[in-house]
């Protein structure tokens, strides 16, 4: 599952659905390497001062995805033997042929390099996304959000675990690669229901060892990182995790995919507030000093890979959680593997390979899902729109084969 080489005649008969690609027309793949990724260059280039040369490799990067055919990474790039490796076959072919997880991933790190985030020289290490991810923060609707944390103090335990737990996953809906190509966010309110909802399982494996690490793996900051962030808090503070290590990106990858920087920035946000929320940072940032949160990150969470190819040091590190709870979409698609799989597939069979309990919280903007059953699937609307536009959801969960049972009630304390 999950190998790039999606043509090769292995894969036709191992009977696994085809791998997407960018190639049919119309489609969500295609119009995000078509319209999106020629529209964040464009953004890209006008959020810096860049000289020349960022500017001719920005321009030359726009018209190569468009028109061109895939180019290897510059000479002078560390990391070109890597992507040689890691995509011989599709360099020399047009972009729109590569498999969507590999384009995707191979188009932000040549992003980087064309703004000399890589090389060594004055713009390394200047992430080219801050400027967006710092407006999302200082944003009315950030404010709104953190003011909204006062309304659940008074709440029963349950109703704030779940409110706080729908909050993590819809905050995932806050995403600044989700745009059309004016920047306009994609319409349509959250549908309330969900389309596959685990909610109780996840609660109930968090209610079996209250020594339990819980890892988090991260995806948007901002108006996502933050909820991520209150619902540790609740994690900890309400004794579900003795512990919570939560894994972040090495580096700027998908427009406002969290950094460490971007943790500590939606820290500082929390830790200003007034009330509630403003309490949360102070116990976040406290849980950071004393280990009880560790932040931490993996060069493999930027590798074009499902996580079944993850390397053994961070299966082992993964394997020792007591439950992985993995945030968004593109983290669903190298959880389960980029194919266009039924949507019926079973969740667990597709998982059964990941070290350990896992979790999936997720706002549905591609067009892989599993795991729903048939009469969900027969009452959404028709055609595929559900499966791309952000209006759906979903909490899925399978837990560790030979681990406890889930029949106990969940304790959402």
């Amino acid at each position: 599952m999950g190998e790039t080489r999606a043509t090769s005649q292995a894969v036709r008969d191992s009977g696994l659905p085809p791998v997407i690609t960018c190639r049919e027309p119309g489609s969500f793949a295609r119009g995000v390497m078509a319209e999106r990724h020629p529209a964040l260059i464009k953004q890209v280039r006008e959020a810096f001062p860049y000289g020349p040369r960022q500017l001719r490799a920005l321009d030359a990067l726009l018209h190569e995805v468009v028109h061109g055919v895939v180019e290897p990474l510059g000479f002078g790039s560390p990391d070109r033997e890597l992507w040689l490796a890691r995509g011989r076959e599709h360099f020399g072919r047009p972009w729109f042929d590569a498999p969507f997880l590999w384009a995707e991933s191979y188009f932000y790190r040549r992003l980087l390099e064309a703004v000399g985030y890589v090389d060594e020289g004055p713009w390394q290490g200047v992430d080219p996304f801050a400027p967006f991810k710092r407006a999302e923060l200082r944003g009315g609707t950030v404010e709104e959000e953190l003011r909204a944390l006062d309304d659940l103090v008074g709440l029963p335990a349950a109703e704030r675990a779940t409110a706080l737990l729908r909050a993590s996953l819809w905050g995932n809906r806050a995403d600044l690669g989700f745009r059309g190509p004016a920047g306009e966010t994609v319409p349509g309110e959250a549908d309330p229901g969900l389309v596959a909802d685990d909610s109780e399982s996840l609660w109930a494996l968090l209610a079996q060892d209250p020594a339990v690490t819980v890892a988090v793996i991260a995806d948007n900051t901002g108006r996502e990182l933050i909820p991520d962030l209150v619902l540790i808090d609740h994690l900890l503070e309400h004794g579900h995790a003795d512990r919570v290590v939560l894994h972040v990106k090495p580096g700027p990858y998908y427009v406002s995919d969290a950094t460490t920087a971007d943790v500590v920035d939606c820290l500082r946000r929390l830790g200003r507030a007034p009330g509630e929320a403003g309490r949360i940072g102070g116990r976040v940032w406290q849980a950071m000093s004393t280990g009880r949160l560790d932040v931490r990150t993996h060069a493999f969470f930027c590798a074009p890979y499902p996580y079944e190819r993850m390397p053994e040091d961070l299966r082992a590190e993964l394997g020792t959680a007591g439950l992985t709870i993995l945030k968004g979409d593109l983290n669903y698609r190298r959880l389960v593997g980029d194919r266009l799989w039924p949507a019926t597939t079973p969740f667990a069979d597709l998982t059964a390979y990941f070290p350990g309990s896992v979790a999936a919280l997720r706002t549905l903007k591609s067009d892989v899902v599993v795991g729903l059953d048939p009469q969900t699937l027969e009452g959404l609307r028709s055609g595929r729109a559900w499966r791309t536009s952000g209006t759906h959801a979903l909490i899925q969960v399978r837990a560790q084969p030979g681990g406890p049972a889930l029949s106990a009630p969940p304790r959402t304390g």
